[in-house]
């Protein structure tokens, strides 16, 4: 297995939360059930995916499997993302009411490679009649970024796509070109359904309620002006471990759980203040973070109280 896709695997695991690994992993399918049975899931998170590294190496994980994983642990977690509704509109006669799975992903990947050398695309089907299509976008002259995708969700036999806000916006008028039609008569054509990028006013924009109040909350929490220059910001955190279940090691740990958590950035304060409007963060941040100004500190010691 590639170090870049074991990375890639390493770095999607480590976002899944404990309660949700194994139903994840599961719905993963790369690894087989007696396999994830030799993982002891109680163990140190890092033990586990340390073991979960190893299993991928010995079935020799390719990228689109890392793919099919991010893929599954976003749709876990879709109501963390901001997503752009565009509706699709045909040409007179053309019919859309027989769709080809298989055509449609060939002919998806075939227009987007033609049109930019470096871009990975995987596809995952659900149950739902639905696609989900993960695109990694590289230039001319760098390979695909697998950690700054773009997520498009795509209904069969609908006229709607959803599509992932991203910082890429550069890349938003090529997927309109990518969506095709057929029946079944012809074969899958290369020609666009003319996807509306510039969104006429007879399309909903379902999340422009959400952005206004991501948009006040930012101005409210940080105000209107330039933000005073900051590099990093450092956290000490002492707690201890809370648990519902018994027997667990950390949990008959008598010292507290030590860490210490930095963040750095040429101009940290604008950058946190960029994180919600961006769709990175929830609003409102967490107090610890947007407290710095006021405080006039960047160390912070936070313990149980």
């Amino acid at each position: 297995m590639d170090e870049t896709v074991a990375e890639f695997i390493k770095r999607t695991i480590l976002k899944i939360p404990m309660n949700e690994l194994t139903t994840i992993l599961k719905a993963w399918d790369f690894l087989s059930e007696n396999q994830l049975q030799t993982v002891n899931f109680r163990q140190r998170k890092e033990s586990v995916v340390q073991h979960l590294i190893r299993l991928c190496e010995e079935k020799r994980a390719s990228l689109n499997d890392a793919a099919l994983l991010d893929i599954i642990y976003t749709q876990f977690h879709q109501h963390q993302k901001v997503w752009d509704v565009f509706q699709m509109s045909k040409g007179p006669g053309e019919d859309v009411d027989l769709f080809d799975m298989k055509q449609f992903k060939n002919a998806f990947k075939k227009i987007l490679q033609r049109a930019l050398k470096n871009v990975t695309v995987s596809f995952r089907e659900t149950e739902e009649n639905a696609i989900w299509i993960r695109i990694a976008w590289g230039t001319q002259y760098t390979k695909p970024n697998q950690y700054k995708p773009t997520y498009v969700v795509y209904y069969s036999q609908t006229p709607y796509a959803f599509k992932s806000s991203s910082t890429l916006r550069r890349n938003t008028p090529l997927l309109g070109q990518t969506f095709e039609t057929h029946n079944s008569t012809t074969p899958l054509q290369e020609r666009s359904l003319g996807l509306d990028i510039n969104m006429d006013s007879r399309i909903i924009h379902e999340n422009k309620v959400e952005k206004e109040r991501v948009q006040r909350i930012t101005q409210e929490t940080f105000g209107d002006y330039s933000q005073p220059q900051l590099e990093f910001a450092q956290y000490k955190l002492e707690t201890k471990f809370k648990s519902d279940l018994n027997g667990s090691i950390l949990a008959e740990r008598e010292e507290p759980l030590r860490c210490l958590i930095k963040f750095s950035s040429p101009h940290l304060l604008e950058a946190l203040k960029s994180l919600a409007p961006a769709g990175i963060a929830d609003a409102p941040l967490s107090p610890l973070l947007t407290c710095i100004p006021n405080k006039r500190k960047n160390y912070f010691k936070i313990r149980d109280k």
